[in-house]
């Protein structure tokens, strides 16, 4: 898949380099469906970014995409997930966010988990998104 998308490793990793998770503005989302609206997003940038499943497949084999893949994560998630959370909690509780996000990512798009393809976007959502909602800490609604 490398190959055939982008010629090798590094041009995988120089396109993965520039890429962001890209959040919207949640300031105004109702704080009670925030981890659904966090994993419908989410989910829509699975969907639409190939480079991204293919980091994820490269970071079990590969430290350069492993580390990339923490820092896609770390420099986006856990400082939205910091102005969410209680100070000093926001590493553990993005750290559990990415759990979810990328374990459904694996089983999704790359293990391609027949149970996990079938659900629709919006099942998904209703599944995961109470337990991203519990590792925010807010409530549900």
């Amino acid at each position: 898949m490398v190959m055939r998308y982008y010629g090798n490793k590094d041009k995988l990793f120089a396109a993965a380099a520039e890429f962001d998770l890209r959040f919207p503005d949640f300031a105004t989302t109702d704080r009670t469906e925030l981890g659904r609206s966090l994993v419908r997003h989410f989910l829509e940038r699975w969907e639409g970014d190939e480079a991204l499943v293919i980091l994820l497949r490269s970071s079990a084999t590969n430290a350069e995409a492993a580390q990339r893949m923490r820092e896609i994560f770390g420099t986006d998630l856990q400082p939205l997930v910091a102005t969410l959370v209680p100070a000093g909690e926001s590493g553990a509780r993005a750290g559990l966010i990415a759990t979810q996000i990328m374990g459904l990512a694996l089983c999704r798009f790359v293990l391609r988990l027949p149970p996990v393809v079938e659900m629709s976007r919006d099942e998904v959502v209703k599944w995961l998104g109470p337990t991203i909602q519990r590792y925010l800490g807010l409530p549900e609604s």
